[in-house]
């Protein structure tokens, strides 16, 4: 007898997917962003953008895209999200606030994805599917499993800064995932449930070794898909030097805490 065929993201029905893309003076690339992000061929895919009081104008950029892109007709929900916040006081506290936003409303799966364009949009429907396959609380789109590759135009001092990074906190953490410090990645709500997205830590770019930390940690399977990682589009980097401290030294104290 003929086993049915395994439904792949983008075969008919669909998931409800939230991507969560938090903002800080990105009015530059949102626009392309939110159109790309909205264009893909998911069923039930949402955006939610997390402003963080951005003085360039994102914010209200957003909400004109939220009220342009509509509501999705089979799901009844809003195609695009704004969350607008009132300082900007850390990525990873931005993230928790969009999660749990997600979470609420009934994502399936949520996505983190940056607002400068290095993350590449096309490879949504690809982790999605690794996940559904997999079984994966996680999937990371990863620069650094076979496939995967950064940007040409990063300099060797970059390159070397975030290969030693990732180096770092596995060796610290003893963890398997090989992009740890990724930023790209795609939850199930039931391990985001799990892990306790209000109790994390972490307030900067170290949320996301805490959280995958977190969630390896609570018997969730973490598997990683190859990306290309691309340079920002517009805009300026908000990695500072208190965000590299925060970074080297939580995998210290995570490991500490295990004890």
């Amino acid at each position: 007898m003929t086993q049915p065929k395994e439904r792949r993201a983008g075969e008919g029905g669909g998931h409800a997917v939230t991507v969560v893309m938090p903002t800080y003076n990105e009015a530059g690339n949102l626009a392309r962003l939110a159109e790309a992000v909205l264009g893909l061929p998911l069923g039930g895919l949402r955006l939610l953008v997390v402003d963080d009081g951005s003085p360039d104008g994102t914010g209200r950029i957003a909400d004109e895209l939220a009220e342009k892109y509509g509501v999705d007709g089979p799901s009844g929900r809003r195609r695009m999200g704004v969350l607008h916040r009132t300082r900007k006081d850390g990525l990873g506290r931005a993230y928790t606030a969009g999660m749990t936003a997600a979470l609420a409303d009934g994502a399936e799966y949520v996505v983190q994805m940056d607002a400068d364009g290095s993350h590449p949009v096309e490879a949504v429907p690809r982790m999605l599917d690794a996940a559904l396959s997999s079984g994966a609380g996680l999937v990371v789109g990863s620069r650094y499993v076979a496939g995967g590759s950064l940007d040409e135009r990063w300099g060797a001092h970059r390159v070397l800064l975030s290969r030693f990074a990732n180096a770092y906190a596995r060796a610290v953490l003893g963890t398997r995932i090989k992009d740890i410090t990724a930023g790209f990645n795609l939850w199930s709500a039931a391990t985001l449930r799990d892990v306790g997205l209000s109790t994390l830590d972490s307030a900067g770019y170290s949320f996301q070794v805490e959280l995958k930390y977190r969630a390896v940690r609570a018997g969730h399977r973490a598997v990683e898909v190859p990306i290309r990682f691309g340079e920002r589009t517009e805009g300026a980097s908000k990695m500072t030097l208190r965000t590299q401290l925060e970074s080297a030294v939580v995998p210290v104290r995570l490991r500490l805490k295990r004890r």
